[in-house]
């Protein structure tokens, strides 16, 4: 969740969470992989696609409208501030398909996948990179339509609010797990990775901390402790979703990136034992004046690890966005609801 209270992200670095070396986890590499961006903040229809990118067409489908002559009319997709992607994983002549996060409003995303013919009913797994409502809200218009697997982190059910200076205090929707399960979700709880679809898809668990500029949430960011309301500069629940393209390299989606974008993509690099990073795609948390100081670190960071593709999206913000697309201009790609990335894999 992109959150600009105007305060400092500074003060005392959050508690590092590094613990012991251990042997790669055995990501098993992928012929294929697709994202499909079904919602983000942005959609633009005049935006062009690449041999690497597919942008939607204009006006899918088209509306019944009687004030056209023709009776109809051309109609887009749905942007919000919130962030959802399908993942379409193919090895071999098999295809599996997981959601990433559900956007903010509980019709967004089922209307984006409408309109763009996916058929919902075909998902293996819901994934969720945190708890905050705009990664979250999808659920209630997509507990309609399927029942399936939930992976979460633990602590997605935390209460939390806003506490900007000189307004009142926000409480944000609050994930309730007795609601998902009722609705017949099967909720998943894990603090450590996981593996899905067969050893394809890693799910990093809590990120490790160790950059000295990510600090994660300015003070404005507070959760209840159970007595009380504290700082919250960690969102511990933060996870995100890893790749293996064969012979390119670790793809990393993320739904805010509030570990940090850079302790996101080392730690997949530690988790997994590739140390190339093929593509960054997902909201990086860069937006506003409690993050602007750290953009030129994590996009010096990015620029010498030499991705093939990065799409900032969400709650990347508009500085970051220009700096991004400044210096990687062959790799920075405007994110858009509704684009697909396909990244596949090369020979040996």
């Amino acid at each position: 969740m992109c959150v600009d209270g105007g305060d400092s992200a500074g003060g005392s670095a959050p508690r590092e969470l590094s613990g012991p070396v251990v042997d790669p986890i055995a990501l098993e590499p992928v012929d294929e992989v697709e994202i499909v961006t079904l919602v983000d903040n942005v959609f633009d229809a005049l935006l062009m696609g690449d041999e690497r990118t597919r942008r939607p067409a204009m006006g899918v489908p088209g509306v019944v409208a009687p004030q056209f002559e023709e009776g109809r009319t051309l109609r887009g997709l749905v942007a919000e501030h919130g962030f959802s992607a399908l993942v379409k994983v193919r090895r071999g002549e098999t295809t599996t398909t997981l959601l990433f996060d559900t956007g903010m409003s509980p019709e967004a995303m089922v209307t984006n996948a409408e309109r763009m013919g996916f058929a919902l009913d075909e998902l293996n797994t819901i994934v969720l990179s945190h708890g905050h409502f705009d990664h979250a809200g999808g659920l209630a218009g997509l507990a309609k339509r399927v029942k399936l697997p939930m992976v979460v982190h633990p602590n997605v059910w935390s209460k939390r609010r806003l506490v900007i200076p000189g307004q009142d205090p926000v409480e944000l929707p609050t994930l309730s797990k007795r609601a998902l399960t009722t609705e017949g979700f099967d909720v998943i709880e894990r603090r450590e990775p996981s593996l899905l679809l067969d050893g394809s898809v890693l799910i990093t668990g809590e990120v490790d901390r160790t950059t000295e500029f990510e600090h994660g949430m300015p003070p404005s960011h507070q959760a209840w402790d159970g007595g009380k309301w504290e700082h919250d500069p960690l969102v511990i629940d933060d996870q995100a979703l890893i790749v293996n393209v064969r012979n390119r390299g670790l793809v990393v989606l993320t739904g805010c990136g509030h570990a940090g974008a850079v302790n996101i993509v080392r730690h997949a690099q530690r988790l997994t034992g590739v140390d190339q990073l093929h593509a960054l795609i997902g909201g990086l948390h860069l937006s506003g004046p409690a993050f602007e100081p750290i953009i030129k670190p994590t996009v010096d960071a990015f620029t010498a690890m030499r991705p093939s593709l990065i799409v900032p999206g969400h709650c990347t913000g508009w500085r970051a966005q220009h700096t991004f697309a400044a210096a990687m201009p062959d790799a920075w790609v405007q994110s858009s609801s509704g684009t697909s990335y396909r990244l596949a894999g090369a020979a040996a």
